[in-house]
Formats: structure tokens, sequence, C-alpha cells
């Protein structure tokens, strides 16, 4: 089963839980997108696909500006992994494909 779908997802950082759509479109080994949530939309950049396993970059700007790394594995419609922001460490995102 191909990784492209729509996701939602839910990132539990030191702010709470951040609940947000994942949005993966492939063309082969690399995947354009977007990451929607309640502090707007951030482009995905830097996409990779590997058999089950993405990664992407995205750049906030809010509480201050950063790149954060993800790194997730699709497993049928569940999806689970992490986010990577800079000093402040990792954190687990978990989710679902909803279309």
């Amino acid at each position: 089963m191909s990784v492209a779908g729509t996701y939602e997802v839910v990132t539990k950082t030191p702010m709470g839980e951040q609940k947000s759509t994942l949005t993966v479109h492939v063309d082969g080994d690399s995947f354009t997108g977007s990451n929607n949530g309640p502090m707007g939309a951030l482009d995905i950049t830097d996409g990779k696909v590997d058999g089950d396993t993405i990664s992407w970059s995205s750049q906030i700007t809010n509480p201050m500006p950063m790149q954060i790394d993800c790194k997730a594995t699709v497993d049928g419609d569940a999806i689970s992994g992490t986010v990577t922001a800079g000093m402040f460490g990792s954190f687990p995102m978990n989710g679902h494909r909803v279309g």
C-alpha cells in the first residue's frame, strides 16, 4: 500500500498534544505536502519515501523560528514516528489515514 494520503496526527509536545492534518503526495522516492494545524500550515521540504517510511523537514516561525525534522512509518492506515525540534528534543507522533 502506498504511503500517499491524508492523515490526522497528534504530536505529544511539552506544550500539550498538537493535532494536525498531514498530507502526503508521493512522486517516486520523494513526496510533497503540508502539515496543517491550529498554528497554521507548514510546507514539507526534502520529503523522502523509503518503502513504508517517510521523512521530511518543515520550517516553523511560532513560537520561534526553527527547522523541525520528522520521520514516520506507515502501517496500513496507521502512522507513527517522531518530530525533532532542534534543542527541544524529539516528540512522539501518531495518527491514522483519513483519505
